[in-house]
């Protein structure tokens, strides 16, 4: 089935960090937002690492914790055909158009969450981004061999 991406990014002209994810899993597409599954990790790793007690729960409190924190969030992909959540199920993909966040923001760093964003990322744009590109693992529960705290540890490598 071919989807297109159903949300905009998040950043704005004091976004520093921009953290890219591949397409959105079926329960982010039915919440309206990134990292939705409740199982991913993302928003507790992001709120651990930025002293931000609670973690969010609402769209609006998640993206005022990425953009107080100088944080952009987008994904690679602005469609695919893929089956499921599994980004091993992604095929026909095309590239989203970073250039808005890169155009309109001052990204030092780029992280990719996990291994198949990383891929993307240097298939469709190696070149256009000057800064440094950094590969972490993923906060999906299907990563299942990095604890919480393991993650964090990685993740801290946005400060």
């Amino acid at each position: 089935m071919r989807l297109i991406h159903p949300f905009e990014p998040v950043f704005d002209e004091n976004s520093i960090i921009l953290i890219l994810g591949t397409f959105p899993s079926i329960k982010s597409r039915q919440r309206g937002f990134y990292y939705g599954h409740p199982q991913n990790r993302f928003w507790k790793v992001i709120a651990n690492i930025t002293n931000t007690d609670p973690v969010p729960e609402t769209i609006v409190d998640k993206k005022r914790l990425l953009l107080e924190n100088g944080i952009a969030i987008s994904d690679v992909l602005q469609s695919c055909n893929i089956e499921g959540s599994s980004d091993s199920r992604i095929r026909n993909a095309v590239p989203a158009d970073l250039s808005k966040i890169l155009n309109n923001a001052n990204i030092k760093c780029i992280y990719a969450n996990g291994e198949k964003a990383y891929q993307l990322f240097m298939k469709y744009f190696h070149g256009i981004f000057e800064g440094k590109i950094v590969k972490l693992p993923s906060t999906s529960p299907a990563n299942a061999k990095y604890t919480f705290e393991r993650l964090v540890l990685e993740w801290k490598k946005l400060y």
